[in-house]
């Protein structure tokens, strides 16, 4: 019998991940339909070269009317896909985790029996990372160096494996197109004053395609968008004030 009391939107940024949308699709549509009343399915397709839009033709009609895609017909990057996903989405919670199946959908769970009454972000946390070791260890000093430059409180902003109110990422939007949009997420989360709560997942190897972030573009547009994402959540004075206000008036 379902018991997550919310509607919830889940939600795959995907770029050439046909082999693994299938299996990863299947698994979500009966963890939901076992758990959860109300819900729907998005899949942004952000580019994608391969049979992905072929493949998610095929899904929509098999998993009618509960899935949807969402085609960008150019690759808008990781954060652009995030954003078309969350302004996709029209339930209370969003989860999103990605198309390339490196964690099993059906621990949603785990983040649902984890919200506390009130809770903003259940955000996961990898138990232990499956990548190549240069990934390891890329990841590891990337995500302690923006933990340290932003005041990021939670432990892993690399786990893109959250449960989130969509009343908050509404209320402030998104501006990121790269990778970076992970950082601006979790900490205008935080700086909302939104109750977070982590737990740990599992994380499995790439059996399909190529990660997109470790490539020169990639690596120089997420820099540049580090910079720029320092000044407005860190050093720019007026920002907490005006989230302060904007919070006060929509009581």
């Amino acid at each position: 019998m379902p018991h997550f009391p919310y509607s919830l939107s889940v939600f795959f940024p995907a770029y050439n991940d046909a082999e693994s949308l299938p299996k990863l699709l299947e698994t979500t549509f009966a963890t939901l339909h076992e758990h959860v009343s109300d819900y729907e399915v998005i899949v942004v397709n952000d580019g994608s070269q391969d049979d992905t839009g072929a493949v998610l033709e095929r899904l929509a009609a098999q998993y009618s009317p509960y899935l949807r895609v969402v085609t960008h017909p150019e690759n808008r990057g990781y954060g652009g896909a995030l954003r078309s996903g969350f302004e996709a989405a029209a339930k209370d919670f969003v989860f999103y985790t990605d198309g390339d199946a490196q964690y099993d959908p059906a621990e949603m769970v785990l983040l649902m029996r984890a919200l506390p009454p009130g809770g903003g972000l259940v955000n996961g946390y990898k138990i232990k990372r499956q990548d190549p070791w240069h990934r390891i260890a890329i990841g590891f000093l990337y995500n302690r160096f923006a933990r340290f430059l932003f005041r990021v409180g939670i432990r892993d902003i690399d786990c893109d494996f959250r449960l989130i109110r969509r009343s908050i990422v509404a209320g402030f939007g998104l501006t990121s197109t790269s990778g970076t949009v992970c950082v601006e997420l979790v900490r205008k989360i935080e700086l909302s004053g939104a109750a977070v709560t982590e737990v740990p997942v599992n994380h499995y190897p790439r059996l399909h395609g190529k990660s997109q972030f470790f490539r020169v573009k990639s690596l120089a547009t997420t820099f540049g968008q580090l910079c720029g994402l320092y000044w407005r959540l860190v050093l720019d004075p007026g920002y907490r004030i005006r989230r302060i206000v904007s919070r006060t008036s929509s009581l």
